[in-house]
């Protein structure tokens, strides 16, 4: 079976989460980023996908605003400190954010990350 054809018959067989998680690498890659899969604790590194999940956690210290970025490969967490909400951040929106990865409860994360938002679709 020729590449093209099998490339054909995957795409045909694939569920839309398969084919959304491609399409969000394709888009990372084109903008240059890291895939998220790739990310290793203190690499400074930019990331782009879409907001899956944004939640605001009351703390008695420091309230937050967290949101998971998926690019297709894994998520990446951005906390924003000291911030109730920001306008535009929210879930299905794409962005690309740069930091430092770091780990928190064996996730990726970026604290307070400078991101760019992109036009909604």
């Amino acid at each position: 079976m020729t590449t093209g054809l099998r490339g054909f018959l995957n795409r045909l067989t694939a569920s839309d989460s398969e084919l959304d998680a491609e399409e969000l690498q394709r888009d990372s890659a084109k903008c240059g980023a890291v895939p998220a899969g790739a990310c290793r604790r203190g690499q400074v590194v930019s990331v782009s996908g879409r907001l899956r999940t944004v939640a605001y956690t009351p703390r008695t210290n420091l309230p937050t605003l967290e949101a998971d970025l998926w690019d297709g490969s894994d998520v990446v967490t951005l906390v924003f400190l000291g911030r109730r909400s920001i306008p535009g951040i929210e879930p299905g929106r794409q962005l690309t954010a740069r930091g430092r990865i770091a780990i928190r409860d064996d996730r990726k994360v970026i604290y307070n990350p400078y991101y760019e938002l992109e036009a909604p679709r």
